[in-house]
């Protein structure tokens, strides 16, 4: 069974909902019989990389707020973080696009690598204060995860894999995602956001019962809206 991911690599709430996910999916037998596969989605394609300001300037400077009340607010979020064993350093974050990001998901993911490029990347925005529009940055992290660096250099420099990320974030519009997360279970469930764990433990062995059933005419919504990051940052 299948489960796609729409999420950007400067959400808060994707990360918070892949940890969500996979602890739902330690607790079931098939585990092993599930293929993630990670979608692009941009929540401010128009974003420019700035490196000089962190992203509690960049969120104070965009929402019209003082800098105490973006650190207010990035502390709740850094507390849901913490609940899952995440360490979130929002003074250090560097504001970047992340098109360049997605393509080295897609480079990693054509290579079975595309899990373990999404979490090393969501850390180095979240934690490590890196700047995952940045060539020589984006090399080393592929590197880590054991990609070669000339394949990242040509990722990275050329139009390779550009398709892909539009594709799936045209996808996105044609199923309805507004925010991300947005988790897909077999084409028939969906989970908009960092829902409760109950929603992901329930929407799992629903849409694992149903399998082999046929797709529905429409995606079903499980779940109330959840904590997600919407289009232009707004809700993130």
């Amino acid at each position: 069974m299948k489960i796609e991911i729409w999420s950007d690599v400067v959400c808060p709430f994707c990360y918070i909902g892949k940890r969500k996910l996979e602890k739902a999916l330690e607790k079931v037998p098939f585990k092993h019989q599930i293929e993630i596969e990670w979608k692009s989605f941009q929540l401010n394609p128009d974003e420019k990389t700035n490196p000089e300001i962190n992203s509690l300037e960049h969120l104070a400077n965009s929402k019209g707020w003082t800098f105490e009340q973006a650190q207010g607010i990035s502390a709740q979020v850094a507390s849901m973080g913490k609940e899952q064993g995440l360490d979130f350093n929002f003074e250090k974050a560097k504001v970047a696009n992340t098109f360049r990001a997605h393509q080295l998901i897609h480079l990693a993911k054509a290579l079975g690598k595309g899990s373990e490029m999404k979490e090393r990347l969501l850390k180095a925005y979240f934690s490590d204060g890196l700047n995952v529009d940045d060539t020589e940055t984006l090399k080393k992290l592929g590197q880590e995860i054991g990609l070669d660096s000339e394949s990242i250099e040509n990722a990275l420099t050329s139009e390779q894999f550009t398709n892909e990320v539009e594709q799936d974030i045209y996808e996105a519009r044609l199923i309805g995602v507004r925010g991300v997360p947005f988790f897909v279970f077999d084409r028939k469930y969906a989970i908009s956001g960092a829902q409760p764990d109950e929603v992901f433990d329930e929407t799992l062995n629903k849409a694992w019962l149903d399998f082999s059933a046929s797709q529905p005419t429409h995606l079903i919504q499980e779940g109330e809206d959840g904590d997600t990051c919407d289009f232009e940052g707004e809700n993130c």
